[in-house]
């Protein structure tokens, strides 16, 4: 990250980069070297916490790949989508609403996040019935089994 792109960040209001610019060479040398020093932390933080780790939490594949890796099978309809307005790499994070059947139980309602390709988006609209995995110790932990979850 660039000074500029880090004091940019700092600023709440919309400003142009150009003010930014000019700003950051107004600051006194203590100012811009502690706006660097935690420029510096930050960046260090992302990478030591990953990035993959925080597009996993926010697209629901961490949640659900505990789901997956305990969970009993069952299939579900998807009763709705919402859209969370999120998106990761302009795919959308949709909050499905889910009709679940388990194989030995009753039907009930349960929700689930997950990221689905622009491309995909057709094929999940409600009325469609979807492999699921559902946390037997809380049936409404539900997660569609569409995740590549093996460990590497």
């Amino acid at each position: 990250m660039s000074k500029v792109a880090a004091i940019y960040s700092l600023f709440p209001s919309r400003r142009c980069w150009r003010h930014a610019t000019l700003t950051i060479h107004r600051l006194p040398i203590v100012r811009r070297f502690r706006l660097m020093c935690f420029a510096v932390v930050l960046a260090v933080a992302a990478v030591t916490t990953g990035c993959q780790s925080i597009a996993d939490s926010f697209s629901g594949r961490k949640e659900a790949c505990e789901v997956l890796d305990i969970g009993e099978p069952a299939s579900a309809t998807v009763m709705r989508l919402i859209d969370t307005g999120t998106t990761i790499n302009d795919d959308p994070v949709v909050e499905f609403v889910l009709l679940v059947v388990p194989a030995d139980g009753e039907a009930y309602e349960a929700h689930s996040k997950a990221l689905v390709s622009r491309l995909d988006v057709p094929a999940i609209q409600p009325g469609r019935v979807l492999p699921v995995k559902f946390d037997p110790q809380q049936p409404a932990r539900v997660a569609i089994d569409l995740w590549d979850c093996t460990k590497g």
